[in-house]
């Protein structure tokens, strides 16, 4: 299994200069392989693998190649293949998209070291230090420890938007050393949950849990400030340059808040339940119907499903993906389909009388289609009105943040 550390650097100015010169070297090399995919025989190219055999001759012609390590070289040259991948991949789903283009430095802010030229040294304490071949020490703040079990496979280095720097270790872990997930005959209502991504609340549980939306006000209002600020400077001057610094911190300051959310709730759900199904959510088109866009990005639905994924190796839960078409209108108890436009808060089924909250009876239908995905049967002991409990505990977001776990204390929360 494969997933990525995240740390904050803080190198000294010197190594700082060094590092973007590195990088600098890295563009020009991008750059030069989009020019030579461009016009030279594609006999001689065509694969990150046969391009690889050309960077003798770029350091014959080019001295500055034979600056940089020769495996992070390879790594860039890898790393527009992988680029020119994405784009035939959207082209086959139907996008419209165009090629790739040269990067200027603006666009290209990072460089990755690939099997070798990297050593991390001193984890003992908080603090820890990366050695790159041919730049020198980095102190990083190592707040967590890589587990024993993993392998450093690369080592990525990235000057963020706001100045400051970052360096990911890609790790990998044999699936041996992961917990087992449960046999799927083990699975119940009871140690299984289906998740409704809601409006009024962030998500909806089969089981009666809720989590508020997190409070971002005060940061776009922040935001909202600072972009002012910015539209009274002159572009290109040293006043510009700081502001735009400053939005782009309250932009970082955001996308961090909202992962650090996300990634509390998914552990939540990981470790409390042995399986979670999620609905299969087209979040683009949900962008372009709706008036609430801004809330849905702040949602950011497609980063909580892949986190949701990604943790299930990590902990031993199944997560599944169901249709989401219909979960909504269907009658969790009989499945009879009733329209509901969305002001309407509360399921009521003409046909069998059963009544919910909307969100509930969503998250029960994502419940049943997880069932059936893995190919198990409801139980038929099991009715919709048992297996939904009469009231909802809320969680509010500030204990989500504060706590990490939802589930800390049962007591019902009024969202603050």
């Amino acid at each position: 299994m494969e997933y990525s550390h995240r740390y904050p650097a803080y190198p000294t100015q010197e190594v700082a200069a060094e590092l973007e010169h590195h990088i600098d070297i890295h563009r020009q090399a991008y750059n030069y392989t989009l020019y030579e995919y461009e016009n030279v025989d594609a006999d001689d190219i065509g694969s990150a693998y046969k391009h690889h055999y050309r960077l003798p001759d770029w350091k014959d012609e080019f001295s500055v190649f034979s600056e940089v390590n020769s495996k992070a070289l390879q790594r860039t040259v890898t790393r527009f293949y992988d680029n020119l991948d994405g784009l035939s991949e959207q082209k086959e789903n139907g996008r419209t998209v165009g090629k790739l283009n040269w990067k200027s430095p603006r666009e290209f802010q990072s460089m990755t070291f690939s099997q070798s030229g990297f050593e991390l040294k001193n984890t003992s304490g908080r603090h820890a230090t990366l050695w790159l071949s041919k730049i020198g020490d980095i102190p990083i703040r190592y707040h967590r420890e890589i587990p024993d079990e993993a392998d450093i496979k690369e080592v990525t280095v990235k000057k963020e938007t706001t100045g400051d720097w970052f360096v990911s270790f890609g790790l990998e872990t044999d699936e041996t050393d992961l917990p087992e997930k449960p046999d799927v005959d083990s699975l119940n209502v009871n140690n299984s949950v289906g998740i409704d991504l809601g409006i009024l609340n962030y998500i909806h549980t089969s089981n009666g849990k809720t989590v508020d939306w997190l409070d971002l006000e005060d940061e776009y209002e922040r935001l909202r400030r600072e972009q002012r600020k910015l539209s009274h400077k002159e572009q290109g001057s040293n006043n510009y340059e700081k502001q735009r610094r400053e939005v782009a911190k309250v932009k970082r300051h955001i996308r961090r808040k909202v992962l650090d959310y996300q990634h509390k709730i998914t552990t939540w759900l990981v470790r409390e339940y042995d399986a979670v199904f999620v609905e299969d959510l087209n979040v683009k088109g949900m962008l372009k119907q709706s008036h609430n866009a801004q809330n849905k990005q702040d949602a950011a639905w497609r980063q909580f499903i892949t986190l949701l994924e990604y943790k299930a190796g990590l902990y031993g839960c199944h997560v599944k993906q169901v249709e989401a078409r219909g979960t909504t209108t269907e009658c969790a108890s009989c499945g009879v389909e009733t329209a509901k436009p969305i002001w309407v808060r509360e399921h009521s089924c003409p046909s069998c009388g059963f009544e919910c909250d909307r969100d509930a009876n969503a998250a029960m239908n994502v419940l049943q289609r997880g069932f059936s995905e893995l190919g198990l049967e409801w139980p038929e002991s099991t009715s919709v009105e048992t297996a939904l409990p009469t009231d909802t505990t809320s969680v509010s977001a500030k204990r989500v943040i504060e706590t990490g776990s939802p589930t800390l204390n049962e007591a019902t929360t009024v969202a603050e």
